[in-house]
């Protein structure tokens, strides 16, 4: 499990704005949006202006300790909003900040993972496209249908990064995914938790996963569906009785 974070793919979290607005099926039960009613520390959608946290030097501490270490530390950027957001309330500099952060923390991977990637060219800096994309940045982008991948994955794949990825989270549809699969590093999936969750198929996630292995690419099955956390691990983590919880074989030199 991650050390800082309920996510088990990565190791910490670090949100550097909150907020964001439903764009596809895979918002419809959106933990995020979940969180900031109950917060009240933003408002969710498009009338609802971002808003930047405080919590800035996290990465920095992260990036410190882990100076060294045996394993780098991964940081899911942002899992209550998106770095690749287009409202208007995000200001310039915010994304500016970001980079710079990324760029003072070689000892961390970070994963942008976003539901906008038609976006990432126009908001990345223009640097990572002429001089190449920093190898501590992951890019990834949400797959929960046939139509999001088809949609979604072309503009990932344009995108030169050390290492590319795709968060088959919640998985509602089956997906084919064998046309992409030769410029893919990792692939996530699961089901959706919570009381509203809708019903996955196993066989879904089995024919992910032999996807992957017919390519190579790690993949990681996180949980199948259910109403709370502790029901879903009660299920277990196996499919054909096999755990799958492949990660990145990522080495920096």
């Amino acid at each position: 499990m991650a050390e800082n974070s309920g996510i088990e793919w990565t190791t910490h979290t670090f949100n550097p704005w909150t907020g964001c607005t439903a764009v596809s099926p895979a918002c419809d039960h959106c933990y995020a949006e979940g969180w900031a009613k109950r917060s009240g520390h933003v408002q969710w959608g498009p009338h609802g202006a971002r808003r930047r946290t405080k919590t800035w030097g996290n990465p920095v501490r992260w990036n410190k300790a882990a100076e060294g270490a045996a394993e780098r530390p991964r940081v899911f950027c942002a899992s209550l909003a998106d770095v690749f957001d287009n409202h208007r309330s995000i200001e310039d500099a915010w994304r500016l900040d970001l980079w710079h952060l990324i760029d003072q923390t070689p000892n961390i991977d970070w994963l942008l993972l976003t539901k906008r990637p038609q976006n990432i060219v126009k908001f990345a800096p223009e640097r990572w496209f002429i001089g190449g994309i920093p190898r501590n940045v992951w890019l990834g982008t949400t797959v929960e249908n046939q139509e999001e991948a088809d949609r979604r994955i072309p503009h990932l794949i344009q995108c030169p990064a050390r290492v590319r990825f795709l968060s088959c989270e919640p998985l509602l549809g089956p997906v084919s995914i064998r046309r992409y699969t030769s410029k893919l590093e990792w692939v996530i999936t699961g089901g959706e938790s919570g009381p509203n969750f809708r019903h996955a198929d196993p066989d879904w996630f089995r024919s992910l996963r032999d996807q992957c292995a017919d390519a190579g690419v790690p993949f990681l099955f996180k949980q199948w569906e259910g109403k709370t956390q502790k029901q879903i691990e009660a299920m277990g983590r196996e499919l054909d009785g096999v755990v799958h919880d492949g990660y990145p074989e990522v080495r920096h030199v």
